[in-house]
């Protein structure tokens, strides 16, 4: 860094500074004239350049620095050699930190004209404020950074009248740039989204149709190089990327797990005029400053939860209430268990609240194993601390939400109950709270944590309680659109199905809407006749069968009278296998995975499964995992209330037990195991 002094002959001269040993100094800000009237580098080593124009800038800015007790100032315009593209690149990124570490930054005003002497404050102020509003300096993009980066920041008129400083004139600063005033007053800027920082600069035009983006190099805190020629889309691309990955925190997540990722991109969100009830009731909560911090939606399975909370999810964000999502789901590894849950929610806030970054950062950097850690350290590291550090940046409290869906999927009870504990800690925090929606299962774990937490910290709704009649109206209203889209989609008489069928079918449905949905994907499936297996699954209405054997009975039992009489006993052996071998693996595995751990060929394995769509995700690709639809079609298998009762069930210890004692030592052990596969046998030997 090359700063300037006047010396004692009178002349101009520049020291090099390295490293920290930089003296205190003044720094200039103002507009460029033409290039041949500014005073360059060349000019200060050559002793010329007193005739210009811009010399008399120099002149006011060292007798400033001189009035605050500074020996040295810097200028653009002389203290950097831009002949060098080397140091030119170095000096526009370091730029913002160069304004940023200066003791005092004068703004000169060359087209605003301003004296006092005969003149008192208020109408002196009076005649150079529509100037000031209107001065080209607001309009470029370099001295946008320079408004922002110093701490002090005094304006004077082209006489060298003081006007005012950055405090005094904070409000008439605002209104003129659009730039917040927590941001004039020095709040960090990572605290400020990256659309509202590019939002300040949109109407300021450069010289040079690149500094529109490299003049912004220091308010998103990035390096790039200066590739001039590139032109204007290009440079912002680059910016654009390098802000990116300069966001990122990159913490591990768990895949899956938000709201829309893939794994949920088809999952079903409640139909218009449906669930009316309980949605109203979420988002008056949602908004309520003062409401509780969390709110337990709990339901047996097959209610509606996940599709409620999905719901949310999408309609949170888009009011950008949303704050994180993170969907349990049991055997999908790392959604399955808590291990990556505070990793990911803190993934998600990031997203909105960027000032968590920088506490973020120094958790990883101080302790490299912070995801090892008990979840109370990883909660306090990664969510706690960071939403506590960061500053206030706008008037009021901001709440977002949360959304933990199925967490009765979560592997460990004592996991659920500390999550339960950890949560409402960040209902009082300024200036972003949080609340929190929990959907469950009401099972004894979630039960037993919400029962320790405070009086008064949580409300709850219970799903199934809902009174019938909505119920029952909400899943025919449901069972109508889809049971239309099969009639559109296979070529059906209009008339079907009759509305009495659809009455009958929600009849058997209620209180469950999983039957609903699951009935719904059988009837519809590919190679199926709609109109036969919507009478054959009303033949069950007057059983004595369970909710779920009334969901899963039907599929099954139409798939096993399909067989041939002497082919049944070998096809419920290897349903049994394959079958039971997807709803207990602890991760799911693909078809190429499943033919090495089963000794099957993949493509009997599809074959085999081609008929369980309407409860199974069952991919094209062979090397892309088999996943359950709904856990409720798990309980059902693996009941031990029904074993003895029908031949249609899997005994969760054997199945997948023998493939993995007797395959290692087999002759068809793999020699190149496919994804997964190996990950599964180690994971079931270490814990048993």
């Amino acid at each position: 860094m090359r700063l300037l002094q006047f010396g004692d002959n009178g002349e101009l001269s520049l020291a090099e500074y390295v490293g920290n040993d930089i003296p205190p100094y003044a720094i200039l800000s103002h507009t460029w004239g033409q290039d041949c009237d500014e005073v360059t580098f060349k000019d200060i080593v050559d002793g010329t350049g007193k005739s210009k124009a811009g010399y008399q800038k120099l002149t006011f800015c060292a007798k400033r620095a001189v009035n605050d007790g500074l020996q040295y100032f810097w200028v653009d315009t002389c203290s950097i050699d831009k002949s060098s593209s080397a140091e030119l690149s170095e000096a526009i990124n370091s730029m913002f930190r160069w304004y940023q570490d200066a003791a005092i930054c004068y703004v000169y005003l060359s087209d605003v004209s301003g004296t006092s002497a005969v003149q008192g404050e208020e109408e002196f102020s009076q005649t150079w404020k529509p100037e000031f509003k209107k001065s080209r300096w607001f309009t470029r993009g370099w001295t946008l950074q320079e408004l922002i980066a110093p701490s002090s920041v005094e304006f004077f008129s082209k006489e060298g009248q003081r006007l005012g400083d950055k405090k005094s004139l904070e409000q008439t600063l605002h209104d003129i740039t659009g730039v917040a005033i927590y941001a004039l007053q020095g709040s960090p800027l990572p605290h400020f989204s990256v659309e509202e920082r590019m939002s300040w600069a949109k109407q300021r035009q450069t010289k040079r149709e690149e500094d529109a983006a490299y003049s912004l190099i220091g308010i998103f805190d990035v390096s790039m190089s200066l590739i001039y020629g590139e032109g204007r889309q290009k440079a912002f691309t680059r910016l654009r990327r390098e802000i990116n990955e300069s966001n990122s925190i990159n913490l591990p997540i768990a895949s899956g797990a938000s709201f829309d990722s893939h794994l949920e991109e088809h999952s079903p969100k409640c139909l218009p005029d449906t669930r009316t009830g309980i949605l109203h009731q979420i988002t008056q909560w949602a908004g309520d400053e003062t409401g509780k911090s969390i709110f337990w939606l709990n339901g047996m399975a097959g209610t509606g939860k996940s599709t409620i909370a999905r719901t949310l999810a999408h309609t949170f964000a888009d009011q950008g209430k949303l704050g994180a999502t993170f969907f349990f789901k049991k055997g999908e590894g790392e959604r399955g268990n808590a291990s990556r849950f505070f990793s990911t929610i803190a993934t998600d806030l990031v997203a909105h609240e960027r000032g968590m970054i920088p506490s973020i950062r120094s958790a990883i950097n101080d302790d490299a194993s912070i995801l090892e850690r008990a979840l109370k350290d990883q909660f306090e590291k990664l969510i706690l601390r960071p939403l506590r550090e960061t500053k206030q940046t706008r008037q009021k409290k901001l709440l977002r939400i949360i959304i933990v869906d199925a967490l009765d999927e979560c592997e460990r009870d004592e996991d659920i109950r500390t999550l339960l504990q950890l949560l409402p800690r960040t209902k009082d925090l300024m200036p972003t709270s949080l609340r929190v929606l929990v959907t469950s299962r009401p099972e004894l774990p979630v039960r037993l944590g919400f029962r320790e937490m405070t009086d008064g910290t949580y409300q709850d709704f219970v799903l199934h309680e809902i009174p019938m009649s909505i119920i029952k109206h909400d899943i025919y209203v449901f069972l109508e659109h889809e049971l239309g889209v099969i009639r559109i989609k296979r070529l059906l008489p209009s008339e079907w199905p009759s509305r009495d069928q659809i009455q009958e079918l929600a009849e058997l449905a209620v209180p469950l809407f999983i039957f609903a949905a699951t009935i719904c994907r059988y009837i519809g499936a590919k190679g199926s006749d709609p109109e036969e297996y919507l009478d054959k699954v009303l033949q069950y209405r007057k059983s004595t069968f369970s909710q779920l054997e009334r969901t899963y009975l039907p599929i099954l039992d139409q798939l096993l009278a399909e067989q041939e009489e002497e082919d049944r006993e070998a096809w419920l052996c290897a349903f049994c296998d394959l079958v039971g071998s997807i709803v207990i693996l602890e991760d799911p595995l693909s078809a190429v995975s499943l033919a090495h751990l089963l000794q099957i060929p993949p493509k009997r394995i599809k074959n085999r499964l081609d008929s369980l769509h309407s409860v199974l995700s069952v991919p094209e690709q062979e090397d892309t995992p088999i996943r359950l639809l709904h856990l409720s079609f798990r309980d059902f298998l693996v009941d031990p209330q029904r074993h003895g009762k029908s031949s249609i069930w899997v005994d969760e210890q054997k199945n997948t037990s023998e493939a993995c004692i007797s395959l290692p030592s087999s002759n068809v052990w793999p020699k190149r195991p496919p994804p997964g596969y190996v990950q599964y046998l180690q994971a079931w030997y270490t814990t048993k």
